[in-house]
């Protein structure tokens, strides 16, 4: 299992200041998890997310988002918790 530099973990809204400033700190061997309001961007037409992305499956159903997406991996909790220990670091957004 490879590790990830840096785990972004994304609740915002796109549109809100947080969500850019994310998405533009990206880097190789980073990977973004999608949580809360942040799932939204999968939805939203004017997005392009591109790399190792992953998206909180509770948050999708909460949010009636399919969780079959091929821009993200949905997740459990458990398999977040795996992600973080994966992780060199982890920025919460």
């Amino acid at each position: 299992m490879a590790s990830i530099r840096t785990l972004h973990i994304l609740n915002k809204r796109p549109g809100h200041p947080a969500f850019k400033s994310c998405l533009s700190s990206l880097e190789n061997q980073d990977a973004l998890l999608l949580t809360e309001n942040g799932v939204l961007a999968l939805v939203d037409k004017g997005l392009t997310l591109e790399g190792c992305v992953y998206a909180l499956s509770p948050d999708l159903k909460a949010r009636a988002i399919p969780g079959d997406a091929s821009v993200a991996q949905a997740i459990d909790y458990d398999e977040m918790v795996a992600l973080t220990a994966r992780a060199q670091r982890v920025i919460s957004w």
